[in-house]
């Protein structure tokens, strides 16, 4: 269940993506996680003056992942990546 959301509306919107095919659902989900991304995007940029920091790539991807990882495995997942 969606915290932010009326467990009513939840169920609503549970309904409304399992009546759809699932090639349909995972179309629907990759469009919601762009949109996810692209606010996230412009989020950062508005709290860094309108300017896309250097690191700006890093910022998402922590502000998406930060609290899947233990400080050690992220920092390892980072150099991994090339965002270090």
């Amino acid at each position: 269940m969606n915290r932010h959301v009326a467990p009513e509306e939840d169920s609503r919107f549970r309904g409304m993506i399992g009546a759809l095919a699932p090639g349909n659902r995972i179309a629907a989900a990759c469009r919601m996680f762009s949109t996810a991304k692209v606010l996230v995007r412009a989020g950062i940029i508005s709290q860094c003056g309108g300017k896309a920091p250097p690191d700006l790539e890093k910022r998402i991807f922590l502000r998406f992942y930060a609290s899947d990882f233990e400080h050690a495995e992220m920092e390892k997942v980072l150099d991994r990546l090339g965002l270090d």
